[in-house]
């Protein structure tokens, strides 16, 4: 099965804000001295090969993230879908700010699909954290970082703190992707895949491996349902269903 549409897998670290306090517990910064930035992404192509990337990776000595930022840039911009965990209220709305901040344009529009908000409303799982979902299923952790050190000892330019963290980033991108396939049968808001071919496919997964199974029915007119073989989902056809009967509408 070749996938038409183009789907990513993506997730992004950030710096804190650099402010001045007066206290050490709930305090409201008196002033910020530097504000946060995008210092790693890890980006995964639905069938293809892994890229994760850090500030350190790039020849600027600059803490700004610009060539950082240009290469996510160029892959939303490929994407016909992406794929994050919390993706629309965290790592897509920080990603676009710092397009922003760089004066760059809006990539080409993508559809989206968030983790958190297909587990939310799907299911009742004790958490809904990434890492908690991936030991639920059996499909892996997140790598444990040791708290905000890390994230300490990466602007402080340790090279091993930089090795860390683009591991807990990658790492974090793989279980995202298994975690995602899991979900998929069950969501009936995912972009339709049989957008992008001219079979009829799994809405889904893009499968031409389905199973004709009964009728969906509206409220005057009736489908011809589907399941797909290889994920489990469930589809119809486009096409109504002809038929000879009388239509009463309550």
């Amino acid at each position: 099965m070749k996938q038409k549409a183009k789907i990513l897998f993506i997730d992004v670290e950030t710096s804190p804000n650099l402010s001045y306090i007066w206290g050490n517990y709930e305090q409201n910064a008196l002033s910020v001295e530097k504000q946060w930035n995008i210092i790693s992404f890890s980006a995964k192509w639905m069938g293809g090969k892994q890229v994760t990337k850090c500030l350190a990776d790039y020849r600027s000595k600059d803490s700004q993230d610009g060539h950082l930022i240009a290469d996510i840039w160029k892959l939303l911009d490929d994407a016909d879908i992406v794929v994050a965990h919390n993706g629309n209220s965290f790592d897509l709305r920080k990603i676009n700010a710092r397009f922003v901040f760089h004066q760059l344009p809006p990539p080409s529009p993508y559809k989206t699909v968030d983790t958190l908000l297909v587990a939310r409303k799907y299911f009742f799982f004790t958490s809904n954290h990434l890492t908690d979902l991936g030991e639920f299923m059996g499909l892996g952790k997140k790598i444990e970082t040791g708290g905000f050190k890390l994230w300490y000892d990466c602007m402080a330019g340790d090279k091993t703190a930089w090795k860390n963290m683009k591991k807990y980033n990658a790492q974090d991108v793989k279980l995202l992707e298994k975690i995602y396939y899991r979900l998929r049968p069950w969501m009936s808001g995912h972009p339709n895949l049989g957008m992008y071919d001219d079979e009829i496919v799994c809405p889904k997964c893009g499968s031409d491996n389905i199973q004709m199974r009964g009728f969906a029915i509206a409220s005057s007119k009736k489908y011809h349902r589907f399941q797909c073989q290889e994920c489990g989902g469930w589809g119809r056809t486009t096409v109504s269903e002809k038929t000879t009967k009388p239509i009463v509408n309550l």
